[in-house]
């Protein structure tokens, strides 16, 4: 049996947060989840043009993700606009990754239960935008989650929130 991992984090807010914020870092037992950065293991993710580059888990215990996503022509209609649909799967799989990053062991999501995705400007073909999903609260058989993208000027282009089931191993 392997130790627990042990890494340290740097804690901020997304967008610099309030202005008497304090950052930290945060030591402690965090699940290994680097071979997920990339494309977080499913093709389609980097097809589409989305990255996953850090994660973490907050001073609550409760896990984070980011990333950048560039669509490609493959995300995007013919007039060069991202699908909702493809958001969709770019928040879903944040706010997948933050849960699994908090969740101890062999522990991980089994599925999204709901799922709602609000699109409030465009992703365009080639323009970056950068991804971030969070924990918002973690219980024994289901969590919840939060997942947003923005563009270059810190402005919301789409949001997420999902309920997720999860599937914890009681194995001593």
């Amino acid at each position: 049996m392997m130790p627990p991992l042990t890494r340290e984090f740097v804690i901020g807010f997304p967008g610099g947060g309030p202005p008497d914020a304090t950052v930290g870092v945060v030591t402690g037992r965090v699940k290994d989840m680097d071979r997920w950065l990339g494309n977080g293991g499913m093709e389609v993710i980097g097809l589409v043009g989305a990255s996953f580059t850090s994660y973490g888990v907050d001073g609550e215990d409760l896990g984070w993700v980011e990333g950048t996503w560039t669509p490609t022509a493959l995300a995007c209609n013919p007039h060069g606009t991202a699908q909702a649909g493809i958001h969709s799967l770019i928040l879903d799989a944040s706010m997948n990754f933050a849960i699994n990053a908090a969740l101890p062991g062999r522990d991980r999501t089994r599925g999204t239960l709901e799922m709602k995705t609000e699109t409030m400007r465009p992703a365009k073909l080639g323009e970056p935008v950068t991804v971030r999903g969070d924990v918002v609260r973690m219980a024994r058989q289901v969590a919840y989650g939060e997942a947003t993208t923005r563009d270059d000027q810190g402005r919301l282009v789409s949001r997420s929130t999902g309920t997720f089931l999860l599937s914890r191993d009681d194995t001593p």
